[in-house]
């Protein structure tokens, strides 16, 4: 006789912005820089076995450069296509921040604790650069996910990319290109530990966009819940 009643019909799924084209996107160039910094490390190995030309350093001092070599010439380009990598990788992934950071406050129906200025100027505003970045993507995940305990990938990934800013060779404050070659033939283990750094940062801040990801396609995609890569 309860046939007329009908249970109340779910909630509307809060609309959100699709996210999965730009994770794509996000994951690949993070590949692509961490391809790109590994041929770095591989180029100035070549230089510190190579050696030293006789002639000294490619920057004598004083505004003088000497003509380069073929190897070191090339290490020139290598370190500008990498350059253009990393530029294009920091515009994909903030792009994949800022979807998913909508999409948080859709799902958390609260305003983010980091204003939309920070979203950009976090990364480069000294001392701040620290930890806003890692809040924006940590409140972003927790928002979406309440309750759930945050991706170890993360702190892996802000550890490392706080090692490549304090090298001084990381993805946003490079020393001259002749002045890591000159590093490269006298000193060259600290240049590969800080590429190390760089390669692992990307590895890992694949990790950190696939995770945070996953807990937003549950609810794009009805509900799904994730235990594999959703990207």
């Amino acid at each position: 006789m309860n046939d007329h009643i009908r249970p109340p019909a779910p909630a509307p799924t809060p609309a959100l912005r699709p996210v999965r084209g730009a994770a794509r996107l996000a994951v690949a160039f993070l590949a692509l820089a961490g391809v790109a910094w590994a041929v770095r490390a591989v180029w100035e190995i070549r230089l510190a076995v190579t050696g030293e030309p006789a002639s000294g350093p490619p920057d004598q001092g004083e505004g003088v450069h000497r003509p380069l070599t073929s190897l070191e010439d090339l290490y020139h380009q290598v370190g500008t296509a990498g350059g253009f990598a990393a530029a294009i990788c920091a515009i994909v992934f903030l792009l994949w921040l800022d979807s998913v950071r909508d999409n948080a406050r859709t799902l958390s129906g609260k305003q983010p604790r980091y204003s939309g200025f920070w979203l950009y100027a976090g990364w480069l505003i000294p001392l701040a650069n620290l930890w806003i970045p890692r809040g924006i993507v940590a409140d972003v995940h927790q928002d979406s996910a309440p309750g759930e305990r945050l991706p170890r990938s993360l702190n892996v990934w802000w550890v490392l990319w706080l090692i490549g800013l304090a090298s001084g060779v990381g993805l946003m404050y490079g020393d001259d290109t002749d002045k890591i070659i000159a590093r490269a033939y006298t000193d060259p283990w600290m240049l590969l530990a800080s590429d190390a750094a760089v390669i692992g940062a990307a590895v890992a801040g694949i990790s950190v966009v696939r995770a945070v990801t996953a807990v937003q396609l549950r609810y794009l995609d009805g509900g799904v819940r994730y235990n594999g890569s959703p990207v």
